[in-house]
């Protein structure tokens, strides 16, 4: 993987922003690709996954990588399974009554339906979403009828096997499915839902959550942060 070069001018950003502490534990899915996936090396890749190495290298923060279920991933971080959320996870009010969040590492990634047909009719089909997300939440607001799995996999197999008419998730995730299965297509219809893509940390965790938001907007001011976007594809940039 290739590693984002720290410029002259990030270091002298970033000089102070190191703290001494134990090693930090990465908590991500591991099975929301482009986003964070498990290569067949059996290592945590892609967008998060190289977005958190280079934020602990700015830290000096010494950081490991841990895998958790999306249904349990934010109950996990509270009873101090891990330190970090770093999973495709969008920042929303109900979440943060929970734990914190770090500024926005992306913007909002719009929200799109995967069908096998473009002639489903979102409103009066069976729509696919995968538990405890923002998408599973918006389905079941607009009164439509939901199916909830717990990971993504089994939303798009739900579609494949008639469970479910149509998936909603991240654009980003879904396109990448749509391009690999040629039964599989996009409609026309997005959703613009909850804000933008954050590391969530416990509330507790005050000085650390400084410490990455202080890497993050590093990354902000430098535009590596938004070629790091550009080069995964998971959203628009800042």
């Amino acid at each position: 993987m290739k590693k984002l070069l720290i410029s002259a001018a990030a270091l002298a950003v970033t000089a102070g922003m190191g703290m001494a502490q134990d090693v930090v534990r990465m908590g991500t899915e591991g099975a929301y690709p482009p986003w964070n996936f498990i290569n067949d090396d059996g290592e945590v890749d892609g967008f998060e996954r190289e977005l958190g190495d280079e934020l602990c290298a700015r830290a000096e923060l010494e950081c490991e990588w841990v895998t958790n279920e999306w249904d349990s991933i934010i109950p996990n971080l509270v009873s101090g399974n891990y330190d970090t959320i770093i999973a495709g996870m969008s920042i929303t009010d109900e979440r943060d009554e929970v734990i914190d969040f770090t500024q926005a590492y992306t913007p909002p990634d719009p929200s799109s339906y995967l069908a096998l047909s473009m002639d489903v009719d979102v409103e009066n089909a069976v729509i696919a979403a995968q538990t405890n997300t923002i998408q599973a939440a918006f389905v079941a607001e607009q009164g439509w009828t939901l199916v909830e799995f717990p990971t993504p996999e089994e939303t798009i197999a739900a579609v494949r096997n008639g469970e479910a008419d149509a998936v909603l998730a991240d654009k980003s995730y879904l396109a990448a499915a749509a391009a690999e299965n040629d039964d599989l297509m996009l409609l026309e219809r997005e959703e613009q839902i909850g804000g933008g893509v954050g590391m969530g940390l416990r509330e507790s965790d005050d000085e650390l959550l400084e410490t990455f938001d202080a890497a993050i907007q590093s990354m902000k001011d430098d535009g590596s942060l938004n070629a790091l976007i550009e080069k995964w594809e998971v959203a628009s940039t800042f």
